[in-house]
């Protein structure tokens, strides 16, 4: 009776011992998926992703083939350095975010992560832009963005638009990488829900400011604070 005891302890043993070793290697898994980054000798769709966003913003000029070699690393710094990001060429979670890709596994965490992610880099750009303005002219800037999204003349990502190379000066100087606050926030999820103050304008300047005589020839739509938007 002991020896039988003592035998069905060992395969209780036995098996809870492998039950803890696959629980365990499941999680290590999983967190090496969630935790995944794409850098220099990765390959897939999500580097296919980077590489056609950094083409269109005018930081890559390779082939978009889906390889992480050395002309996609030096585009990644490249992208990094011009955004106040570190520049380590590894495609991490901020500088994914920053060019609006997600890479969470669930599709409802990726639509959840996306909107987040939308909202927090307009809420960026519309207080780099216009932060002081009033309210409308801030939820205007917002919606410029969105309806150039909706445009086939730019690109179709918020994020593409807001990264095209010379599009808005936030970016150029490095006010893209301010701290948003609440007002900003705001003004962007408004402007994501649909409002727009501009009746549908891809453009808009200061007129004080304004050194591009074409600017000055676009069909004004309405005139906010210091800015006139125009189609």
């Amino acid at each position: 009776m002991k020896l039988k005891i003592k035998k069905n302890m060992k395969e209780v043993l036995i098996i809870t011992t492998l039950f803890i070793i696959f629980i365990s290697y499941n999680i290590f898994i999983r967190n090496e998926e969630v935790e995944a980054l794409s850098r220099y000798g990765s390959s897939g769709s999500e580097v296919t992703q980077i590489q056609t966003k950094l083409k269109r913003w005018g930081y890559y000029n390779g082939a978009i083939d889906g390889v992480y070699g050395s002309r996609t690393l030096s585009a990644v710094k490249y992208f990094q350095r011009k955004n106040g990001l570190t520049a380590d060429g590894i495609a991490g979670t901020a500088t994914l975010k920053a060019m609006g890709i997600n890479s969470s596994s669930s599709s409802s965490s990726r639509s959840t992560s996306s909107n987040s992610s939308n909202v927090s880099l307009l809420a960026r750009l519309v207080y780099g832009e216009a932060r002081g303005e009033p309210y409308t002219g801030q939820v205007a800037v917002a919606a410029v963005v969105l309806n150039r999204v909706k445009s086939s003349k730019f690109p179709n990502t918020i994020a593409g638009v807001i990264y095209q190379s010379g599009a808005f000066t936030a970016v150029s100087d490095g006010q893209i990488n301010l701290s948003p606050n609440s007002t900003a926030r705001k003004a962007a999820q408004d402007a994501l829900n649909g409002w727009d103050p501009t009746y549908g304008a891809i453009y808009y300047f200061n007129p004080n400011t304004a050194t591009n005589k074409w600017i000055w020839s676009r069909p004004v739509t309405i005139t906010i604070g210091k800015h006139r938007f125009c189609k």
